[in-house]
């Protein structure tokens, strides 16, 4: 459904690639989760395979169509095929449109529809996201935080696309909140027969979200793999901080991986692995981890697969 091929991602005027190299295939009906620190890239990955930021190398396709930079033909495809869903969703939605215009619009979009019967397809939204029909005429202010975000998804659903890219769809939720919209994106996707790319800072949404996992970082993808195998016994040193960052109640592990230091600028991205000036297997260059600092480590393994030079023995 979705296969990437060393895609880069440089912003106008900057000097080097916020997204580098990245190559990932999703299969139809698959969830990928791709994690990582906040200025990893994930979000302008997503962006770019919607279209909305400019492919600078390699190439994007969507259900068998090449969409890289899209012109008339193929971005009629991606938008039919693939929609994305925003982190704040009342951002999202125009506040002086009702909720039932808001999804309209999006129906008119793609489907000639007026009258009874987009009225109806708009009720028929409304219901899959769980929201009942009264809400046609309510304005998002009022509205809680939840109830606007199966909105947004509702207006993603209308185009009846194959691909949702979820960036973030739950961080602005509160805790119990967040439970009610992720249990709402597994049924819609065992439904619908969706496929998922979704994208988090946060692990645990994305353990009960999806089956495989990436981690990027600083633009590039550092680890991939079943989602259980890559939180459970991670081969890479950034994978292993970021799993140990998460507070746990049983109180914090002892040999528990810190970083320091602030994270790179991709504007001044280190050579070698972009991940070694904070790496705790790395910095004091024993024996033959110069190699670390001149070399860019190449993603290899099947299924759980890892770039670096040192991966974690298990």
């Amino acid at each position: 459904m979705l296969r990437l091929d060393e895609v880069c991602v440089r912003y106008p005027g900057g000097k080097a690639d916020v997204v580098e190299r990245v190559s990932l295939h999703v299969p139809e009906g698959a969830a990928l989760g791709l994690v990582g620190e906040s200025g990893s890239g994930k979000s302008t990955l997503a962006r770019a395979v919607v279209g909305l930021t400019r492919v600078t190398a390699g190439r994007v396709h969507v259900a068998g169509t090449d969409v890289t930079n899209p012109k008339r033909d193929a971005l009629a495809h991606l938008r039919a095929t693939a929609q994305m869903v925003f982190q704040d969703p009342n951002a999202s939605l125009h506040p002086r449109m009702t909720v039932g215009d808001a999804v309209a619009e999006a129906v008119t979009v793609r489907r000639k529809q007026s009258g009874p019967e987009l009225t109806a397809e708009v009720v028929r939204l409304l219901d899959l996201v769980g929201l009942p029909s009264r809400f046609v005429d309510r304005f998002p202010f009022e509205m809680s935080g939840g109830q606007l975000q199966r909105v947004a998804i509702a207006r993603a659903l209308a185009a009846k696309p194959r691909l949702l890219l979820l960036d973030e769809p739950t961080a602005s939720l509160d805790v119990s909140v967040q439970a009610t919209v992720l249990n709402l994106l597994r049924e819609l996707r065992a439904e619908l027969g969706l496929t998922y790319l979704a994208i988090s800072h946060d692990l645990a949404v994305i353990h009960y979200l999806c089956g495989e996992i990436a981690v990027m970082q600083l633009g590039s993808i550092k680890e991939t793999g079943p989602a259980s195998a890559v939180l459970k016994s991670p081969l890479h040193h950034y994978t292993a901080a970021l799993v140990d960052a998460v507070p746990r109640l049983s109180g914090r592990k002892t040999d528990r991986i810190v970083l320091h230091g602030d994270p790179s600028d991709a504007s001044a991205r280190p050579s070698g692995c972009s991940f070694h000036p904070r790496c705790p297997a790395g910095p004091a260059m024993v024996e033959g981890h110069e190699i670390c600092a001149l070399e860019v480590p190449e993603l290899v393994g099947d299924p759980h697969a890892v770039a670096c030079h040192f991966p974690i023995r298990r």
